[in-house]
């Protein structure tokens, strides 16, 4: 049974998306999740939406508890995760509030618990491809069906944050070929590839971090004023896929 969980940023933890939602309070052997599951359906596929910096935002990126957000969608028995993020652009092409479906990643954040298995029992988990093929491919043609701006295939670079980069690092992730920066998507995803969830992001690129010398340097004012344009494409995105994915379910299974 295909059950999707939705973890959003800022402007995409609406509940007024699901038909008659609910609240789920989920307790996990790491603590709390960031907030409660919002609990509800689209079409016919149950949906649970998680708010990763919590419903005011007032979770900083290096305080989000990982494992407590992914267990707990785990536990209610989501299967799939759809999640938003905000992004700095790090390719000239990729404008702000254009979408960007990443398929690798780039670890460069300093203190996170980054894996479920780090008492008991030693796991090697295969991290070649850590975003799931499908669910970005129904992001692309989804996307493409509706007139967004997209790119598919890109690689991010997630920072511990909350301070934004350097024009130094900046530029120096540019030579390791990250295509897009934040401060979200690691351990969220290798978490999810533990717990055996397909897992894909939409990213929203809101600025072009500090390389670019024509543009001004990311403000966390920017991030807001793009992300609220940027909210609704993302919401259409999700609101067009999530009724495909049962038809991948067979594709999809581990």
């Amino acid at each position: 049974m295909i059950k999707v969980g939705i973890i959003g940023g800022s402007g995409l933890d609406n509940p007024d998306i699901l038909g008659s939602p609910i609240d789920v309070k989920i307790g996990t052997p790491y603590g709390n999740p960031s907030s409660p599951l919002t609990c509800g359906k689209i079409k016919s596929v149950d949906v649970a939406i998680l708010a990763r910096h919590g419903k005011d935002h007032s979770i900083s990126p290096s305080n989000v508890n990982f494992r407590a957000n992914i267990w707990a969608l785990k536990e209610y028995g989501c299967t799939h995760i759809l999640a938003a993020t905000a992004v700095g652009s790090l390719r000239r092409e990729i404008e702000p509030g254009h979408l960007v479906f990443p398929d690798q990643f780039i670890d460069f954040t300093k203190k996170r618990e980054t894996t479920f298995f780090d008492e008991d029992s030693v796991v090697h988990t295969p991290m070649a491809e850590p975003f799931c093929p499908e669910l970005r491919q129904l992001y692309a043609r989804s996307a493409q069906a509706l007139g967004l701006s997209c790119h598919n295939e890109k690689t991010v670079i997630t920072i511990e944050g909350p301070r934004f980069s350097t024009k130094a690092e900046s530029h120096m992730f540019r030579s390791w070929n990250a295509d897009v920066i934040n401060m979200s998507t690691v351990p969220e995803v290798n978490l999810a590839r533990e717990k055996k969830i397909h897992y894909a992001s939409v990213a929203m690129s809101t600025d072009y971090d500090c390389w670019h010398a024509e543009e001004e340097p990311v403000t966390w004012e920017m991030i807001l004023e793009t992300m609220k344009k940027n909210s609704d494409s993302v919401i259409q995105l999700f609101l067009d896929v999530i009724p495909q994915i049962e038809m991948y379910e067979d594709v999809c299974t581990q």
